[in-house]
């Protein structure tokens, strides 16, 4: 296979992007390429040293190097597509839908870096997460058993995939309401996300939330609400960001070359519906008992329409925008309150209307 023949491979796979018919042609990109990475490899084999080579023998020496760092590459994006769309399905609920990119991005794992890898955790931990999701929990153990024998076999295993490993194996426990045996690991998938990321990292929320999560059921609505308000604490701060330096941005509608300026969250997929998925669940539980903390109901609505703002979702940031309005006047709060959520309202209705 030519290298043109690979390049377009992967930029027809990125014509599939989030859907399943995308494995079978990432698959054969994946394996045209090997094979004709062992084919060189075979004729290099007859090379002894970088040195001894002659000018065409050079050449191809040189070409096989290149070869082998373009397949390299290739596999890597490939293992990052796929584990990217796996995680977006598995955030949005559709288990059944992620686990086909789950099992492409642990087998083009298992070709890059061998059987034994801790790169290969993640993947397990995708399939673990999907088999949960679908009640096949006995499935979902032997993932979770394979990924925690490969960290611990490892001696080189990051804090963010420690931070993973914990937070699947509390999912398990939450499962199988084992709350204490659940509560442990989510206390180490926070302790291994803070060592990686920080404390008040949107990367860290997620251990927060499912400990939250856990005491919500328990019935301790007290800590619950405290890790709830936490959770959403670190994602305004986030998303206030971003936004911030748009709004600020705002009046001059246009760059140097005439073009408008790009909504961003700063997130990939998966993020996005990780971010929809938690803040949409605290806003359910806010909403539950809105006439008792009325404030903390409209904080969650203006985190949401600051996502959907920035991921130029405009009906979706008016419709919270006019929720939390709505709830503002009904429950009398005060004027800077009404004139902040007002403010937003008017960015999302300008970014609506073309530029004169």
């Amino acid at each position: 296979m030519s290298a043109l023949d690979s390049t377009a491979h992967f930029h027809a796979l990125l014509q599939f992007r989030g859907r399943t018919a995308a494995w079978p042609a990432a698959a054969a990109a994946a394996a045209a390429l090997e094979a004709g990475k062992s084919k060189i490899k075979g004729s290099a084999g007859l090379v002894s040293s970088e040195a001894s080579l002659p000018g065409l023998q050079m050449a191809a020496f040189l070409w096989y190097l290149h070869v082998v760092l373009c397949v390299q590459a290739s596999l890597k994006y490939l293992i990052e597509f796929c584990y990217t769309v796996a995680q977006k399905y598995l955030f949005e609920g559709k288990h059944e839908d992620a686990v086909p990119a789950a099992l492409h991005s642990l087998r083009f794992r298992v070709n890059l870096y061998g059987l034994s890898s801790v790169e290969l955790v993640p993947a397990y931990l995708l399939l673990a997460e999907a088999s949960l999701g679908l009640g096949r929990i006995i499935q979902a153990e032997e993932y979770l058993f394979q990924a925690q024998w490969t960290v611990l076999k490892s001696t080189d295993c990051s804090n963010a995939t420690h931070s993973l490993l914990h937070r699947n194996l509390g999912l398990l426990y939450i499962a199988k309401k084992n709350y204490e045996e659940a509560r442990y690991h989510l206390a180490n998938d926070i302790y291994f996300a803070s060592c990686a990321f920080g404390t008040e990292d949107i990367r860290t929320s997620g251990g927060y939330f499912h400990l939250a999560n856990i005491f919500y059921d328990l019935k301790k609505l007290d800590l619950a609400d405290t890790l709830y308000t936490k959770v959403s604490e670190i994602w305004h701060a986030y998303l206030n960001n971003h936004y911030q330096v748009l709004s600020q941005a705002h009046t001059q509608q246009v760059d140097l070359l005439g073009k408008l300026f790009e909504n961003d969250t700063g997130l990939d997929e998966a993020q996005e519906a990780e971010a929809i998925r938690i803040l949409t669940s605290i806003l359910n539980i806010r909403e539950s008992t809105s006439d008792k903390a009325p404030q903390k109901t409209i904080f969650v609505l203006k985190i949401l329409v600051m996502l959907y703002y920035l991921m130029m979702n405009s009906s979706k940031a008016q419709e919270y925008g006019m929720r939390a309005l709505s709830l503002a006047k009904e429950q009398q709060l005060d004027v800077h309150e009404q004139s902040a959520i007002q403010e937003l309202l008017s960015l999302i209705s300008t970014e609506d209307r073309p530029i004169t």
